[in-house]
């Protein structure tokens, strides 16, 4: 039993990383735009197929340490396009209705899925892996060395963030745009800098994870985005959207719940409810969440522009 769970541990902080990094995709533009951005999951799918075509192209696939290489390339490159989506998608409809942004998201995800497929095929492709190979057993409970990488690059990519957003000039600058951005400028801070700094950096991680998923799975689908993105938004809502310690605190809580779940419950109903419907407890808990506490488990992030705004009413 002490190895099943520990076992189950393991799994849960493997897929709990990855749900982190694309949740933080997810808050760090709500926080600052009050926008969901639904291209984001097929910026995570469009990282992964292009680490694949980097790999090939430099001769580097199956080699970790060529994985460094490709993943900081991949960083740049969707980062990048997560700014040019910012830039025509979203900016000139700054200032409009709510409803406008969100339907041309939802376009942008489209159009950015349809493209992966037209380049990539509609096939599942074989996908090399940029992990290092090997096992531990720790009290009976197998532990690959996939697994450690994965749980280690995320850790790194979190902290990092956490730093460059809390103690630097340029964080400083996000966190007076997501406050107020019509008083950042006053002050003499470049909103769209920040804006698109956000849209830089969330996308650059969420390809990260793309490699990384593809990369401990062995296969990347041009359709992969879509449930994988609905996971890491449901995990942004658990911990409170518009925060990013809340975001990766709901990335591996639902790493958890789905993990565990997705063990127990086929012996807990006699092979009534089995793995396949894993997926549903994810979302499961979005419904939960949204019903009984909206705000996720650290609450929303909430600025002092909204408030004004609320106050009104």
């Amino acid at each position: 039993m002490g190895a099943l769970i520990l076992q189950q541990t393991i799994n849960a902080l493997t897929v709990g990383s990855i749900y982190a990094l694309i949740a933080l995709g997810y808050t760090m533009v709500y926080g600052v735009l009050r926008l969901i951005n639904f291209a984001h999951s097929e910026l995570f799918t469009a990282g992964a197929f292009i680490g694949l075509a980097l790999a090939g192209a430099l001769g580097v696939a199956g080699h970790p340490t060529g994985g460094l290489l490709v993943g900081f390339i991949t960083f740049v490159i969707i980062g990048l396009a997560g700014v040019s989506v910012e830039i025509v998608a979203y900016r000139p409809l700054r200032g409009t209705s709510r409803l406008a942004p969100m339907l041309s998201a939802l376009g942008m995800a489209v159009v950015i899925q349809n493209a992966v497929m037209l380049i990539g095929g509609r096939r599942p492709l074989i996908y090399p892996s940029f992990l290092p190979s090997g096992v531990i057993d720790v009290f009976g409970a197998i532990i690959t060395y996939k697994q450690i990488t994965i749980f280690l690059v995320a850790v790194i990519l979190m902290v990092a963030l956490e730093l460059f957003v809390n103690r630097t000039n340029l964080g400083v600058r996000i966190r007076a745009v997501a406050e107020n951005a019509e008083t950042a400028s006053l002050v003499g801070i470049n909103p769209n800098m920040a804006i698109s700094l956000i849209f830089f950096i969330g996308p650059g991680l969420g390809a990260v994870a793309g490699i990384l998923y593809s990369s401990f799975y062995g296969v990347a689908t041009f359709t992969m985005g879509f449930v994988i993105g609905m996971k890491a938004f449901t995990a942004a809502i658990l911990g409170g959207i518009g925060s990013i310690p809340g975001a990766v605190l709901g990335g591996f809580l639902l790493g958890f719940i789905e993990t565990f779940a997705t063990a127990w419950m086929p012996v807990l109903t006699g092979g009534l409810i089995g793995t396949e419907y894993r997926d549903i407890f994810a979302f499961s808990v979005l419904v939960l969440i949204l019903l009984f506490r909206p705000a996720g488990l650290l609450g929303e992030h909430v600025s002092e522009e909204t408030i004004v705004y609320k106050s009104d009413f």
